[in-house]
């Protein structure tokens, strides 16, 4: 007997009919005599729907307030799996983050979990109940409901997961497993089997929307192993018939690629800082400004001039924070010293990762010359241990992807 948590998305709860499929899923891991903890997330919309009374009622609302309404998506879920679970003759009881509790800390809106005291759970577990949680929510120390910001569901079930000392927590999603790369751009992307960790966190903080970068962070501290899984198989065969993608540790996986996947993300935008005088704290007249904002930086690039005496620098920043990257540094410009300023969309990053990079020379230089034979521009470069990733003009970037994909062997057989 296993200790499961499974983990259904707003798709696959998206109306009574999917929450009846879900339920069918869970049938099959109870009737396999397996220990069960579902966590929901709300239904497809739902949250979305609630924010956006929520910017009805005020443009400036209480972030305490805002939590107490949107967290009710996942109530509404939690309960009516329970009671579809009840009706196929399941023992079942939903739980709200602060019944478990879910313990966080006060940043409402976007709270991180601190504890999950799970002595309640394991005792619904024990008497033989599905323990259907709901996502997303905590109880944060003043007292009142916490949501954990979008894609909190997934940091939910691995935090349960993390607290019950489950077996496994599989994510059920609309996709049956963690591709290569995205299948809609590259026809032969395949499934991979398992992933490291490592690899799927680069995977998720590079804009693979498969799995929540902190979910993939908490897995990764606690060892919890976890397996990416469609919703959407035949429930009654939907388990080893359907095995999806394992994310587990490096020590697992028999066989490393060198390059295990290929990840892009479009909603990036360039910043260029012209004739800066390159001197001691010019960057940190630059950057300190912006981590003032809470705007992130990622790739930075600073050509220096043949005199030495000045710097172009270029970096990139959420696309979603270009208006504000460009008030902030117009506002700082006496201070930073440049003489023109340039913002542009038109960029994509484009990242290979894979832990076998660790032992293999001339990975990036592969990257390179691929590029290059395509005609391809490299504006600017950041590298790690198990990714290198590069900016491109974004028109380029689906021709990148289907040449690297090529490049470093990652094309199914046949059509995936």
């Amino acid at each position: 007997m296993a200790r499961l948590v499974m983990k259904f998305g707003g798709t696959s709860v998206a109306d009574v009919e999917r929450i009846r499929n879900v339920a069918r899923h869970v049938r099959r891991e109870v009737q396999a005599g397996h220990q069960v903890a579902v966590v929901v997330s709300a239904m497809a919309g739902q949250t979305d729907h609630l924010v956006g009374l929520v910017r009805e009622a005020a443009a400036r609302h209480d972030l305490c307030e805002y939590d107490n309404v949107v967290a009710a998506g996942e109530q509404v879920t939690s309960g009516l799996l329970a009671i579809i679970l009840q009706d196929m003759g399941i023992p079942a009881r939903s739980w709200l983050g602060w019944q478990v509790p879910i313990r966080t800390n006060e940043a409402h809106g976007a709270a991180r979990i601190m504890d999950i005291e799970s002595d309640a759970l394991r005792e619904s577990l024990g008497r033989g109940e599905v323990a259907v949680v709901a996502g997303f929510q905590g109880i944060a120390g003043d007292g009142r409901i916490a949501t954990l910001g979008r894609g909190g569901s997934d940091t939910s079930a691995v935090a349960v997961a993390a607290a019950l000392k489950a077996d496994r927590c599989d994510i059920y999603t609309d996709v049956d497993g963690v591709y290569t790369t995205d299948p809609r751009i590259v026809p032969k992307a395949r499934r991979i089997p398992k992933i490291s960790y490592e690899e799927m966190l680069e995977m998720a903080s590079l804009g693979a929307k498969v799995l929540q970068t902190r979910s993939v962070e908490l897995a990764m501290v606690h060892g919890v192993p976890l397996q990416v899984r469609s919703s959407f198989a035949p429930p009654e065969t939907g388990g080893d018939d359907w095995p999806g993608t394992l994310v587990c540790d490096e020590s697992e996986i028999m066989e490393q690629q060198v390059v295990s996947s290929i990840a892009y993300a479009k909603d990036e935008a360039k910043v260029t800082l012209l004739n800066v005088a390159d001197k001691p704290g010019v960057a940190a007249r630059v950057f300190g400004p912006l981590a003032a904002a809470n705007i992130n930086v990622d790739m930075i690039v600073q050509n220096v001039s043949e005199d030495g005496r000045y710097t172009d620098m270029t970096f990139t920043v959420p696309a979603g924070d270009l208006r504000r990257t460009l008030d902030v540094l117009a506002t700082a410009k006496d201070e930073i010293g440049y003489s023109d300023l340039r913002g542009s969309e038109d960029v994509a990053k484009l990242s290979i990762i894979g832990v076998g990079m660790r032992s293999h020379a001339g990975v990036a230089a592969q990257m390179f010359r691929a590029l290059a034979e395509k005609g391809i521009n490299i504006e600017a470069i950041s590298t790690s241990e198990i990714k290198v990733s590069v900016l491109i003009d974004a028109d380029y970037a689906e021709l990148a992807i289907r040449t690297l994909h090529s490049v470093y062997g990652l094309d199914a057989t046949e059509t995936a």
